[in-house]
C-alpha cells in the first residue's frame, strides 16, 4: 500500500515536471517569437523614417488607436484642459 502511494507521488511529481517544462518551452519559444516580430517593427519603422515620416509621431498615433475613439476623446480634452491651466495653447 505504502508503494502505491509512492508512485502516485512519483507520478504526479513527473506530470508536474513535465508540464512546468512544457510551459517553460512555449514561454521561451514565444519569446524568440516577439523578439523577431519586435525586430520587424523596428525596420517599418526606418522604412516610414526613411520616407519621411516621424516614428514618434506614427506609435502615438497607433497607441491612439488602440484606446477606442471615446476614451481618446476623453483623455484629449484632459490633455487640453491641463494644458490650458498651464498655459499652453493647444
Amino acid at each position: 500500500m505504502e508503494n502505491v502511494a509512492i508512485n502516485e507521488n512519483n507520478d504526479t511529481r513527473n506530470m508536474t515536471y513535465v508540464k512546468i517544462r512544457e510551459i517553460v518551452e512555449r514561454v521561451e519559444r514565444l519569446e524568440e517569437e516577439k523578439s523577431d516580430i519586435q525586430e520587424d517593427i523596428k525596420e517599418v519603422y526606418s522604412e516610414a523614417k526613411a520616407f519621411g515620416l516621424d516614428p514618434k509621431i506614427l506609435k502615438k498615433i497607433i497607441a491612439y488607436r488602440k484606446v477606442g475613439k471615446e476614451k481618446l476623446n476623453e483623455e484629449m480634452e484632459l490633455i487640453s484642459l491641463y494644458a490650458n491651466a498651464v498655459g499652453l495653447d493647444i
